[in-house]
């Protein structure tokens, strides 16, 4: 399989481009951050004859059709396209920065956007493809102090998934996952920081291989528009959408105060 996974340097990303090279799969790695993704590859082994690295701007159109000029150009087909790359700011309404709000809303969102349409063209072409988006459990519960990131990831879940009706008549699938909170850099920023306890109220903090695997295995497995990893966490954040005041008054203070204890938990085990 011949694929495209952005944000590729760590994380999420850096994890499945490890399983699919494992696999024996083609993948353009790409991210911002090309040293660092560079020391990725070196760190993980990726075989440089089936792993090619590149600098990409998810937020530059121009940026996204020199990426899939080139993975065109390497593979000669375009199979999957996994959208990862992602930011977040902690802050609270009165607080934001414009600048974060742009960055949020360029990478997590118009990133998003702009790859599944540059992937779209080609795939529709093929009349075969999938585009799989991650988005985040905030995108299906509005978090407070993550509020421009769950608003980004919101998106990313809307537009994802009116996209997947929009392309399956044209042979390209397209999956939004929705996961909970995952052990990366992003959930390390937030680890100090009392405005993103809810972040940390569910039962445990998934791994990001866990992940990864989870989304490997929608490659070849049935066709559906949205995985929400785990699935208890996803009923809940549901019941949140529907009634957002009775939970903020019934439930998010206990959720809170849940998250808190276990920021500490999470702190103390990594100094012991």
């Amino acid at each position: 399989m011949n694929l495209i996974i952005t944000g590729a340097a760590s994380g999420i990303g850096r994890q499945l481009v490890t399983l699919l090279a494992q696999g024996g799969h083609r993948v353009l790695a790409t991210d911002v951050d090309l040293e660092r993704l560079t020391a990725s590859a070196a760190e993980q082994n990726w075989p440089g004859e089936s792993i090619f690295v590149f600098p990409h701007d998810v937020t530059s159109a121009p940026s996204w059709s020199a990426a899939i000029a080139l993975a065109l150009e390497r593979f000669g087909t375009l199979d999957a396209l996994i959208n990862v790359a992602g930011v977040l700011r902690v802050e609270r309404v009165e607080d934001l920065q414009p600048e974060s709000v742009v960055l949020q809303l360029d990478v997590n969102t118009k990133g998003v956007i702009f790859g599944t349409q540059a992937a779209a063209k080609v795939m529709v072409g093929q009349r075969r493809g999938h585009i799989i988006n991650i988005a985040s459990m905030a995108a299906l519960a509005p978090v407070p102090g993550i509020s421009v990131y769950s608003a980004s990831k919101f998106a990313v879940r809307g537009f994802s998934l009116a996209a997947a009706q929009e392309l399956e008549s044209r042979g390209v699938r397209v999956t939004v996952v929705c996961p909970d909170a995952v052990d990366t850099p992003m959930v390390d920023y937030q680890l100090d920081q009392a405005d993103a306890a809810l972040t940390f109220s569910g039962s445990r903090v998934l791994s990001a291989d866990e992940v990864a695997r989870a989304v490997v295995g929608l490659l070849d497995g049935k066709p559906r528009f949205e995985l929400v990893i785990p699935w208890s966490r996803g009923f809940l954040a549901r019941i949140s959408t529907l009634l957002p005041r009775w939970v903020h008054r019934r439930i998010s203070a206990r959720l809170t105060q849940k998250g808190l204890a276990r920021q500490q938990s999470i702190r103390e085990q990594r100094k012991s």
